[in-house]
């Protein structure tokens, strides 16, 4: 038996959108850099985003299982998805 996905098999659901997928492959590169997760002034400067926006982003992250923090302690975000589910980080 063929090892190939069925064409009318649908593809698995993803795990994540394509922003929040950006969001991920930042804290990892960014991690991975600075020895340390980001903080979300940080995450403001690289996507130019407002400080709401990226504090709703993380909530969802944490509520969708794909991150850990601990909140009220600064730079605790942790990564629950392996580096090899993220996407290329894009440059804007």
């Amino acid at each position: 038996m063929s090892q190939l996905r069925d064409q009318k098999t649908p593809a698995p659901p993803a795990r994540f959108t394509a922003k929040q997928g950006q969001y991920l492959a930042f804290i990892w590169a960014y991690s991975q850099i600075n020895r340390r997760a980001p903080a979300e002034a940080d995450f403001q400067h690289y996507f130019r985003v407002t400080a709401p926006s990226v504090h709703q982003m993380i909530k969802t992250l944490d509520q969708l299982g794909l991150i850990e923090r601990q909140p009220g302690v600064p730079r605790s975000i942790q990564l629950r998805v392996t580096p090899q589910e993220l996407p290329i980080l894009g440059i804007d």
